[in-house]
């Protein structure tokens, strides 16, 4: 019968375990374990999707049952904006969005943004139905812009065109950066093209119809508003 070498040599070690002839085909058995595969953190996908878009969340202002998710950036960036809406709630007689946009855009995207809000309920100030014939359209803007919880910048390429001639957009850009109430949406262009041309405006994030359709952001901005 084997006898056991721990008490000569000891078993301090998995290999002198394993050379013992009275335990060795006992520790043996343990030596060898399934492979697993390997994650990475950065690289992890789940049924499909990549981790980073696994992380989208729900918002803190989201009613209950609401299945609109959020990347972290939309949460940080619209997170300010929020905590502004719920300050100003308590006054009276107030859109919940002001559309700003560029002349050009008013019948197509700017119009297709303004129809998708108000589908969802969002009460906008858009200068096609809010600006009379004959009246001063800086001071309807005026009137507007103080009567908005929220103001949305269409930035499309029509718009850089007039920001960077300095046109009426660009007067309502400044008055509502003065705000901080501002929510930069992306159509047609990019955010690296707006930094070139109002690096003010191009630093703060936003939404983007690259990542999303027009229904989709207009269905955030919707509950962005609730209140």
């Amino acid at each position: 019968m084997a006898r056991c070498t721990a008490p000569v040599y000891g078993h301090r070690t998995a290999s002198a375990a394993a050379n013992c002839p009275a335990c060795g085909s006992r520790y043996s058995s343990y030596r060898s374990y399934p492979s697993y595969p390997s994650y990475s953190s950065s690289a992890n996908s789940y049924g499909g999707r990549s981790s980073g878009q696994s992380r989208s969340v729900r918002a803190s202002w989201a009613k209950s049952g609401s299945s609109i998710l959020y990347t972290p950036a939309e949460i940080r960036t619209l997170t300010p904006v929020r905590e502004n809406v719920e300050k100003r709630s308590f006054l009276p007689d107030l859109r919940d969005v002001f559309l700003c946009h560029a002349w050009d855009d008013r019948k197509d995207s700017a119009k297709e943004l303004h129809d998708q809000l108000e589908s969802k309920g969002v009460t906008v100030w858009f200068s096609e139905k809010d600006v009379l014939l004959g009246s001063s359209l800086l001071r309807e803007i005026d009137k507007g812009l103080a009567k908005s919880r929220v103001g949305i910048v269409l930035v499309t390429p029509s718009f850089l065109k007039r920001v960077k001639n300095e046109g009426i957009a660009d007067k309502e850009l400044s008055a509502l950066l003065a705000r901080d109430l501002l929510v930069p949406i992306v159509h047609n262009t990019t955010f690296e093209e707006l930094r070139e041309v109002s690096p003010l405006l191009g630093s703060r994030s936003g939404l983007s119809t690259a990542d999303q359709s027009m229904a989709d952001l207009s269905a955030k901005l919707a509950e962005l508003v609730a209140v």
